[in-house]
């Protein structure tokens, strides 16, 4: 499927400076983290991939897509693999006949000549715009849906297990007789 390689080229894994995984210095974790800033959830692969189920039934998951390649594209090296990732973004996302179109303000000025003299932020003024409608669109959306109150849930189930909870009660029971 489409996304699955757009995902998988462009977004491998998101890493801090050092390369450890974003989470791994950070005392929040899962949804708490993801409640606190579409950075935050942006910053955690799964919450990306809760976020685009979420996206993907409101029907607009290229947001994120677009995002998350204009993200990786920044980090590209080496002109020949800017002027190959910046053609597959603007054939994805951007122009007219894009298979997965993201609305943004300028767009219809938007041509091909832009890839021929690439360089890591040509897409920045067009990716804050997507952030900023996620933000305070869809974003505020996610934190009250099914997706991310089910998936909250069953994180506290699984640091506060029914089992330890009955096997407590079950010791105050018995000391309490």
């Amino acid at each position: 499927h489409f996304f699955q390689f757009c995902v998988g080229f462009f977004f491998p894994e998101i890493n801090d400076s050092e390369g450890h995984p974003s989470s791994s210095h950070q005392a929040l974790k899962g949804t708490s983290k993801w409640a606190t800033s579409l950075e935050n959830l942006l910053e955690d692969p799964e919450g990306v991939k809760r976020f685009r189920e979420f996206l993907k039934k409101e029907f607009s998951e290229e947001n994120v897509l677009f995002w998350l390649a204009c993200e990786e594209f920044k980090k590209t090296q080496g002109k020949k693999q800017m002027q190959e990732k910046a053609k597959e973004i603007y054939m994805t996302f951007l122009s007219s006949k894009a298979s997965s179109q993201v609305n943004v303000e300028g767009q219809s000025r938007l041509s091909e000549t832009i890839l021929e003299t690439p360089h890591p932020l040509m897409f920045q003024k067009l990716q804050d715009q997507i952030f900023n409608l996620m933000k305070y669109d869809s974003y505020s959306r996610f934190l009250k849906s099914d997706i991310f109150l089910n998936h909250k849930k069953s994180e506290e189930q699984e640091e506060n297990p029914p089992e330890a909870q009955t096997a407590a009660k079950r010791a105050s029971r018995i000391y309490n007789t």
